[in-house]
Formats: structure tokens, C-alpha cells, sequence
């Protein structure tokens, strides 16, 4: 038995709060490895955009690197999602927001993209190159539908958190 000296007839509270807190790492890191390996194996790569209400299609692999989880043992919880990516867009006000498509992704709403006129069409800038000079630019607003792909992947997880905890205190 943890914490409990026989001959001592006494409870040992340090040496409980340290399994507990070792058990709640333990299992909550684990719990965010599964998370995020659910997440993971449902964005698929594809050409096509995939249709609302199911996950992101991974056209350049960033999203799908870029999931991570972590224990924050200061709250003792688990964090898990993708990373804010340098990938600059805009929002509704006009000004830079960094790492939004993710958010937009999950949640749905609308991002501001700055295009330039290339070969006849229109082409979205990267904001690193040289072409931000480009006679012909313009900003268009881009509504993205929710694809939600974190909360389906907590939701189809979490049952199993409860029988994690079975016997994790050593």
C-alpha cells in the first residue's frame, strides 16, 4: 500500500501526492498521444478539398506535422493541437494573424488572402516573396465552413480516459 508505514502506523501524504501526481502524468500524456493520433489519421492527403463538416484535406503536410500534445504539469492537464504555424493571413479587420488557418479549420469562419494577377488568374501571394510588389494585387475575403478534426478525435477518445485511470496510482 502507497504512503502507509506499518511499523510507523502512519500515512506518508508526500509519497501519495508524488504517484499521484506521476499517474496523472502518465495518463494524460497518453490520453493526448491517442488524441492526436485519431486527429492525425483522419486528415487525409487528397487534391480535393474536402467537404464540410468532415476533416481537412492535408495538401501540403503542415497540419498533419504539426499536431502535438503536451502535459502542463503546473494545471495538470493536456494540451493537444496543431502548432501556430508562420503561415500569415489576414483578419476581418485587415491586420496579420499568424497561424489562423488551423482555427479556421476546426471552428469555420473567414480568413483575408492577398492575390496578385499571374498568367491570366488570379494567384494567392506568399507574403515572404517579392511579389507583394505586384502591380495588380488585390485582398479577398474567404469564407472556410467548419472541418472539424480536434473535437471529433476528444470526442471519440474520451470514454476511454476513465478505464486509463484504472490502476495508474503504484
Amino acid at each position: 500500500m502507497i504512503g502507509f508505514n506499518f511499523k510507523g502506523q502512519h500515512f506518508d501524504s508526500s509519497k501519495v501526492l508524488s504517484s499521484t501526481d506521476k499517474a496523472t502524468r502518465r495518463v494524460l500524456s497518453k490520453f493526448g498521444a491517442f488524441v492526436r493520433t485519431v486527429a492525425k489519421s483522419s486528415i487525409r492527403r487528397r487534391k480535393k478539398v474536402s467537404p464540410p463538416g468532415s476533416p481537412p484535406t492535408n495538401r501540403t503536410g503542415f497540419l498533419k506535422k504539426y499536431l502535438f500534445f503536451g502535459y502542463d504539469p503546473t494545471k495538470q492537464s493536456v494540451v493537444i493541437g496543431p502548432a501556430k504555424l508562420n503561415k500569415i493571413s489576414f483578419g476581418q479587420d485587415g491586420y496579420p494573424v499568424k497561424g489562423a488557418v488551423p482555427e479556421v479549420l476546426e471552428h469555420g469562419g473567414s480568413i483575408v488572402i492577398w492575390e496578385h494577377f499571374k498568367h491570366g488568374i488570379w494567384q494567392r501571394i506568399d507574403l515572404r516573396s517579392k511579389r507583394r510588389a505586384a502591380p495588380q494585387k488585390r485582398k479577398r475575403t474567404i469564407n472556410i465552413e467548419a472541418r472539424p478534426f480536434m473535437g471529433p478525435a476528444l470526442e471519440k477518445e474520451s470514454p476511454k480516459l476513465s478505464n486509463m485511470w484504472k490502476d495508474s496510482i503504484k
